[in-house]
């Protein structure tokens, strides 16, 4: 039997949207969107103050003078990229409880190495694959929330090569990371094309948006701590204009840029 919805109902503490991303969000919504009003959500709240000028002046963006006005520094990296790292800010409490900070540190290096691409290749807007690479894993906190102990065991599976992820979630909960995100992001009213890389990104095929959905799955693969070439779908890289054999490369690159990004927001 599917234990998806009762998965779901289980754990107390994902019901809500961190209320910060609300208010991002219901921002950017509406067509007269000011930077003012995403502005007063982080000069409000010190912390995350304190984490967008260390971003801002980090290597990760490299500006050429150093930044100290909190106005300044939205400004440059603009209403979504400030969106963007709200959402990964807020979610990091949620991510970290629900995996020892691994989670959260493997969403921000998907979401990194997407928008890496994206500007790379042009293949779809950069700020829209940041926002797909780091939320596509949201229904391991579910999965993890509802029961650490037995996530571990998932984890521990496909650590000796026992079982892929989704096989071993299925096992122990009769559930996967899959369905529980994809009922979350129906919950969460989130976009369109956020449900459609939670509910895809391990069959992209199956997507009415398969080439964001590709790229999260690529991506994913590409930062896992053990990479396996064979795992990667080299049609898709053939699409991407890279060589197969710069993916080693290309693998070190992103780990290296997200880890920037990751130490600036811990």
């Amino acid at each position: 039997m599917d234990k998806t919805i009762e998965l779901v109902n289980g754990v107390k503490d994902i019901h809500a949207m961190p209320s910060v991303i609300v208010k991002a969000l219901n921002i950017m919504k509406k067509p007269t969107a000011s930077m003012k009003e995403l502005g007063d959500i982080v000069m409000f709240d010190q912390s995350l103050t304190i984490k967008f000028l260390a971003l801002v002046n980090s290597a990760y963006y490299g500006f050429s003078q150093q930044i100290s006005s909190i106005n300044i520094a939205l400004s440059l990296l603009g209403m979504v990229k400030v969106k963007n790292i709200i959402v990964a800010v807020a979610m990091k409490p949620m991510m970290s409880n629900a995996g020892d900070k691994e989670l959260w540190k493997h969403s921000m290096r998907v979401a990194c190495g997407c928008e890496y691409l994206a500007n790379l290749t042009k293949i779809m807007d950069s700020d829209e694959a940041f926002i797909s690479g780091f939320i596509h894993d949201v229904g391991k906190i579910v999965l993890h929330m509802s029961n650490d102990k037995l996530y571990a065991k998932v984890l521990n599976a496909v650590e000796n090569g026992l079982a892929d992820v989704l096989t071993a979630e299925r096992k122990y909960f009769d559930s996967d990371h899959v369905k529980t995100g994809s009922l979350l992001a129906k919950r969460w009213q989130l976009p369109i094309l956020l449900a459609n890389i939670i509910s895809y990104h391990h069959a992209p095929s199956l997507s009415s948006i398969p080439v964001p959905c590709n790229l999260v799955c690529f991506v994913d693969k590409l930062v896992q701590p053990v990479f396996v070439p064979s795992s990667i779908d080299k049609d898709f890289v053939k699409t991407l204009g890279i060589d197969f054999e710069d993916l080693e490369e290309l693998r070190n690159v992103i780990m290296q840029k997200s880890e920037v990004l990751i130490a600036e927001l811990s």
